[in-house]
């Protein structure tokens, strides 16, 4: 349980390190390294461009080294320890550039053993988070100037000296890749603390394990097969098309691999919110994991406003909401704004971070359910735009990878709904499907809609240039709400509708994380200097 002295604590963290906000969001903790993994996607997905086989050997360095997140070098020590040494603890020494690389050791390190794992220090800084970044990059995208010299001497704790060997180009590695990320659901949403997650839950019994992402990518590297129970797919048949296989790898990445540990980090939240904290080592875990959810949902290329345009899923949102007029806070638009869903969820992480900080624990579970849920809704949206697609303008090898890397991130969270809407999904839109009905798709879509507990108006219909419905099919369901969305379903801060007659419109949105932290922190000071 985060206790009040926890929350007078972040408060002033809050307001006096200058965290650098992320798309709208303002994160109490350094969370840089976990927001530059999207430069990962970034560089892979250049590598794929190239559509070439070095391109496309490139692009699985970076898959499965990354680059951008977790930095560490692999040490060798010129003499054995003659102690031990746990996870954590301060190393240092000389960097390339001449002052010093500072980090903490990854792992535990035991007395007889000459090779240590060190991760490199964090910037609260987006620019300079970490100054040694290598991994799987391509020479260009690497930057050495803050790794450690070759040769010389570390400093491991207080003050206990070793002179070392490393290669900053064979012995630098990524502790967070997009690969490390899939294989870890097993360990850190199955079989943990607080586990199973719900979503991991239905995603590992789905496909028939916990890594589907890691395998269905993996599988389109090498033009082969999943093995999965349902929703398999065999690359193999497109394994003349560059283009196919490049769209279900970069989209495979962001919508399996980083979706999921985006609902990873806000459930972990939620457990350390939970769990009685009795030292200053956890007082802030509970907000460390809630502001890393929202790095990895946004990613840094987003910048402080959420207007840069990005790789991750924040952008998939923006993207998505101009084919379903879905675009603004309470949808509606076609594009130059925000997405509804990027609208709510800022919202969501606002009131979860202000949750988990005051030790609102039930209270954070339902808003982690609410981002979930949403969440859903853009991977749901682009299923949809390339069921039209293929069924109404072109039956391209691109357009029908796009859906069904779509389709095979949402159907675990369908099937658990209705199997058979989930079999009617992958029959038109699986790898290799004969035949491809929008109408099939859209219908058993919408019928999972009450279960997943989203609304019609929040999915929208598809939409032409000019904002016109691209067909009678193509326009939302009905289930009582119509646009601008009444965002009345879930406690964000946003008021309800204003109860003037017009139940479509919503309240203007005016709770912002700095105006409760001060108020937060003022009343905590009255309350200090009064006692």
């Amino acid at each position: 349980m985060v206790h009040f002295t926890t929350l007078v604590f972040s408060v002033w963290v809050a307001l006096a390190s200058g965290q650098e906000s992320i798309a709208g969001y303002s994160p109490i903790t350094i969370v840089t390294d976990y927001n530059a993994l999207d430069r990962d996607q970034h560089f892979m997905e250049d590598e794929l461009e190239k559509k070439t086989p070095t391109g496309f050997a490139n692009a699985r360095a970076i898959y499965e080294d990354g680059g951008n997140s977790m930095s560490i070098a692999v040490i060798t020590l010129a003499a054995n320890l003659t102690g031990s040494y746990s996870a954590g603890t301060e190393i240092k020494g000389r960097s390339i550039f001449g002052g010093f690389a500072r980090g903490k050791l990854y792992a535990d390190a035991a007395e007889g053993q000459n090779i240590v794992i060190m991760q490199y220090a964090t910037s609260k800084y987006q620019g300079t988070w970490v100054m040694c970044r290598v991994g799987g990059l391509v020479n260009e995208h690497q930057e050495t100037s803050g790794c450690l010299k070759d040769t010389g001497t570390v400093t491991i704790g207080v003050s206990d000296e070793f002179s070392y060997s490393y290669d900053v180009f064979t012995n630098n590695d990524s502790g967070r890749t997009f690969k490390s990320i899939s294989i870890d659901v097993q360990s850190k949403m199955i079989d943990c603390p607080g586990c199973p997650f719900a979503d991991a839950a239905m995603f590992a019994d789905y496909y028939g394990t916990s890594s589907y992402g890691d395998q269905w990518v993996t599988a389109a590297f090498n033009k082969g097969a999943t093995d999965f129970t349902h929703g398999n797919a065999d690359f193999s048949l497109w394994k003349d098309s560059d283009d196919a296989l490049g769209e279900v790898i970069k989209k495979g990445t962001v919508c399996m691999n980083v979706f999921m540990t985006v609902i990873r980090k806000f459930e972990e939240s939620i457990v350390h919110c939970a769990t009685e904290c009795t030292s200053a080592t956890c007082e802030n875990d509970a907000v460390a994991a809630w502001d890393a959810g929202v790095a990895l949902y946004t990613g840094s290329i987003e910048e402080a406003d959420g207007n840069a345009g990005g790789f991750f899923l924040h952008q998939m949102a923006d993207t998505r909401c101009g084919n379903f007029k879905t675009c603004g806070e309470n949808g509606g638009l076609m594009g130059g704004v925000k997405s509804y869903i990027n609208s709510k969820l800022l919202r969501l992480f606002i009131a979860g971070q202000e949750q988990v900080t005051a030790g609102s624990c039930v209270a954070a579970k339902e808003t982690v359910a609410s981002i979930a849920k949403h969440m859903y809704i853009p991977v749901i949206q682009g299923a949809l735009r390339y069921a039209w697609v293929v069924d109404e303008i072109s039956q391209g090898p691109k357009v029908k990878a796009e859906g069904a890397v779509f389709a095979a991130a949402v159907l675990p969270r369908v099937h658990a709904i209705s199997p058979p809407a989930a079999k009617i999904i992958y029959e038109n839109m699986g790898v290799g499907a004969k035949s491809t009905s929008f109408t099939a798709v859209k219908t058993a879509f919408e019928s999972i809609y009450p279960g997943l507990g989203i609304t019609c108006a929040k999915v929208g219909g598809l939409v032409n240039s000019d904002g016109e419905y691209k067909a009678a099919v193509t326009y939302p369901c009905v289930d009582g709400q119509s646009t601008p969305i009444v965002d009345n379903d879930d406690d964000d801060g946003k008021p309800k509708p204003n109860g003037n007659g017009d139940e479509n419109k919503a309240g203007d949105y005016t709770l912002s994380t700095k105006s409760y932290m001060f108020t937060a922190f003022a009343t905590t000071a009255v309350i200090l200097l009064s006692m």
